[in-house]
């Protein structure tokens, strides 16, 4: 199959070639003594394709290799900006355009509280860099529309307005409001922005393990993998994980019913509540609205609850979760969830891990993922988490609890419904935040961003062999 048909962009294209290749290298053992020969591989000719010359593409694609293998090891976050590949966006701000007339009345000079609009002798105006503040008066009076705001894609993918340009006009991230969501990465036109990757610790847990240590590799897959791989089954996707080296695949829905069973009791318990599913939703929390951190849930995301009971119930286990989310990656850095889940990978570097082996999942049998019930599988989508608490308070005798849930799909619904929640104003008595636009299937390491249908995540929900959250959590004895 064309690779190119997997993905989105170009840009997904190439990021999934450097980690191919540096999977590669490492299954056979060869990635040292190989690893500045990986842009030379990826661009083998002279000439070049995506940049001005072939040494610009092979520098940018050796900090594509750093990235693939773990990134700055100085910086702990996740997403990260790449200043080299970062030279093609103009320069954001607010701009006069050619539609600037030259007209008299002057009304975006007299709007401009900063003195930062002038004229030349045609009377056109021009805005000074230096003293405007992007506030955007200036465009709003003009008659003609005449005055432009040049955003680049990443600050308009941003919704926490984490990015900046610093002195070298490159994007600058101030990780003290970002939340890991990866949007910005995903916007980015020429993959000048990425989240850093765990690929390389997770074929060392693997081969450690099919090489005699003492331990089994668990994978627990994310229920948005409904909507991804659209060239082969779950069933064979689960068959590729195994044929990696995994021991078993187990489907984080059935940590999603463990949360919606526990998180519909706390509900009960407190009278309101927020989700904690979402780690970019609570990365949001912890760093706007500090006030209401008290008002999140205490339990786990279903990816920790899962990890926790895998953990605490087999000996000797390590735990991978694959899935659509980059924010998982620093949740997994969290204390009390390091302790249960030993790696992250999206399913863009699951991609790449099965085309390293010359893994082909679309020729393989398929094997069973039914270890949840419908309402954990829906969890994928937005309202999704809202529906199973519902399910789990009727399921449990609470079925008189009033709940009024708002379904926040995407970062600023969640800022809207955490203002009004602050202010006193917000009338619901249950928050279901998801940092991305339609949920977990929108997250920024999936496949394709262009399938986020609702129906498909149900379709899959319906699949389940448990129609209710009690019964899926009985295997497990809580």
């Amino acid at each position: 199959m064309d690779n190119s048909r997997k993905f989105d962009t170009k840009v997904q294209l190439l990021k999934y070639k450097v980690l191919k290749e540096v999977a590669r290298l490492a299954w056979e053992d060869a990635l040292l003594e190989n690893i500045m020969d990986i842009p030379k591989t990826i661009v083998p000719g002279k000439t070049p394709t995506m940049r001005c010359c072939v040494y610009m593409e092979r520098a940018i694609l050796g900090e594509r290799v750093k990235l693939a293998m773990g990134g700055d090891l100085n910086n702990d976050n996740v997403i990260e900006v790449i200043e080299t590949a970062c030279d093609e966006c103009p320069a954001a701000g607010y701009e006069v355009t050619d539609s600037c007339r030259g007209c008299l009345a002057h009304r975006c000079e007299e709007a401009c509280k900063r003195g930062a609009i002038s004229f030349d002798h045609n009377h056109v105006a021009h805005i000074d860099k230096s003293k405007c503040v992007e506030c955007g008066q200036c465009a709003k009076v003009c008659p003609y529309s005449a005055i432009a705001n040049r955003k680049r894609p990443c600050q308009v993918a941003c919704k926490v307005n984490a990015i900046s340009i610093n002195d070298e006009k490159a994007a600058a991230i101030d990780y003290s409001k970002c939340i890991s969501c990866g949007a910005c990465a995903y916007q980015c036109p020429f993959g000048a922005i990425s989240d850093k990757s765990y690929i390389l610790n997770a074929i060392d847990i693997i081969k450690k393990s099919n090489n005699g240590e003492n331990y089994k590799v668990f994978a627990i897959l994310a229920p948005a993998i409904y909507s991804q791989f659209s060239y082969a089954k779950v069933g064979q996707v689960v068959s590729g994980i195994k044929k990696l080296g995994f021991h078993t695949v187990v489907e984080v829905a059935l940590g999603a019913d463990l949360v919606a069973k526990s998180e519909s009791m706390e509900l009960v318990e407190k009278g309101f509540l927020t989700s904690s599913c979402c780690p970019a939703f609570v990365s949001y929390i912890e760093k706007s609205y500090p006030e209401l951190l008290p008002l999140v849930s205490h339990n786990m995301s279903p990816m920790g609850a899962l990890a926790k009971y895998i953990k605490e119930h087999i000996e000797n286990s390590k735990v991978i979760f694959i899935g659509p989310c980059t924010a998982k990656k620093m949740e997994m850095k969290r204390e009390g969830v390091n302790a249960y889940v030993d790696c992250v990978l999206t399913f863009e570097e699951l991609q790449a891990l099965f085309d390293s082996k010359d893994i082909d999942i679309a020729e393989l049998e398929e094997d069973v993922l039914d270890n949840a019930s419908y309402f954990g599988r829906i969890f994928a989508r937005s309202g999704g988490l809202s529906e199973a608490v519902a399910e789990a308070l009727k399921e449990q005798g609470h079925e008189d609890f009033p709940l009024n849930a708002v379904t926040c799909d995407g970062i600023e619904e969640c800022k809207r419904a955490l203002i009004l929640k602050a202010k006193g104003f917000l009338k619901e008595n249950f928050i279901e935040g998801m940092a991305c636009k339609g949920g977990c299937i929108g997250g920024a390491g999936v496949l394709t961003h262009g399938d986020k249908n609702k129906a498909k995540v149900d379709e899959y929900g319906k699949q389940a062999f448990e129609k209710k959250i009690l019964d899926a959590t009985a295997v497990l004895d809580v």
